[in-house]
């Protein structure tokens, strides 16, 4: 008998879609999760989507000019994936080896204050899975905590978008916080590269990243994870 088939990842995509009180628009963004999902699917590693709201979540950074992103655009059955995700706290955190979160600017409004983005990613954590997150993705992780009380990234290392970054797009008085700076508040060593070069960091079962530059790297390190899982199995 072969190995039993690997569980599938959870992709988490924000549902807010406008900037604070600013009125311009933000929502998921398009290569933070076109890069990783192209790195799992040429690994043959099944994903799934969900929301926070649940339906067609707003998208960011649509910028076809990227091949990957063209790719998966064009591609009705993703469109049609995406146009149907189901609500995260609907979804049954057993059936997934990882949950992973996209970022886009909208992430730093839903993504902190979703009870079913703490009791989903507790779960799967504490289950052994795995919990990934790139750029303001890891706005997820903020309030976190796990079943001993404390937060999840406490002591772990981690990247994520700078505060630096942060400010060179004007948007660090607009943002509900500085993402960094509230990852180490509660416990994280942050490390970071550069402005938009790529910085990604795993630590144990938490796999994170800087910016978009770094999307292809946690896709890349997530999968090397869960191969490695399944070739143990």
């Amino acid at each position: 008998m072969g190995a039993p088939a690997q569980k599938p990842v959870l992709f988490v995509l924000t549902s807010h879609g406008v900037k604070g009180d600013s009125g311009e628009p933000t929502g998921f963004y398009l290569g933070e999760v076109t890069h990783p999902l192209a790195v799992l699917d040429a690994a043959g590693i099944a994903v799934e989507f969900a929301s926070i709201d649940g339906g067609e979540p707003p998208v960011d950074g649509l910028d076809l000019n990227d091949p990957t992103n063209a790719h998966y655009w064009n591609d009705e059955r993703f469109r049609d994936a995406i146009r149907r995700t189901p609500r995260l706290g609907d979804v049954d955190p057993s059936r997934y080896a990882a949950i992973f979160f996209a970022g886009g600017h909208g992430a730093m409004w839903d993504f902190p204050t979703s009870p079913a983005v703490q009791r989903v990613t507790r779960d799967i954590y504490e289950a052994g899975g795995l919990v990934a997150a790139v750029c303001h993705g890891p706005a997820a992780l903020v309030n976190v905590t796990l079943g001993n009380g404390s937060h999840l990234v406490a002591g772990k290392n981690v990247s994520a978008f700078t505060d630096e970054e942060e400010r060179a797009v004007k948007l660090d008085q607009l943002v509900p916080f500085l993402l960094a700076s509230t990852l180490s508040a509660r416990g994280a060593h942050h490390h970071a590269a550069p402005a938009w070069t790529a910085k990604v960091v795993v630590d144990g079962r938490l796999v994170t990243g800087q910016n978009p530059q770094s999307a292809t790297g946690v896709g890349e390190a997530l999968r090397d994870l869960l191969t490695a899982r399944t070739e143990r199995a």
